[in-house]
């Protein structure tokens, strides 16, 4: 069985398929934050959709966070660090990338265990 959540015309911001939840890479709204600030907003939407998909961020199993600019590593790391639940860190890369508009300085895509 697969359950889609928040289905859009383009994607959907999760899918879940068995026991793992797919949740679309996911982006700041405020775009006027600097990337600490982009980065704890879009944690927080990650911890938003792994609740409506019966997962939280203790069962998150990979994570990739695509940078605009990786300089900006450490910033991002900050907001991360806070975040992560201790003992429970997911396998994570990151990479410098071109995201899909200039105003966003960081995107991430998890992939969790649900249950």
């Amino acid at each position: 069985m697969i359950k889609r959540i928040e289905v859009g015309p383009r994607m959907s911001q999760a899918v879940v398929h068995g026991q793992t939840v797919y949740l679309a890479g996911q982006v700041a709204n405020n775009t006027a934050l600097d990337v600490t600030g982009q980065t704890r907003e879009v944690l927080g939407e990650i911890d938003r959709l792994l609740v409506l998909a019966g997962s939280d961020r203790t069962r998150i199993l990979a994570a990739t966070v695509y940078l605009a600019d990786i300089a900006t590593f450490a910033q991002m790391n900050a907001a991360w660090d806070a975040w992560a639940a201790p003992g429970n860190t997911p396998a994570r890369a990151t990479v410098e990338a071109e995201l899909a508009a200039p105003e966003y300085k960081v995107e991430i895509v998890v992939i969790a265990a649900v249950g």
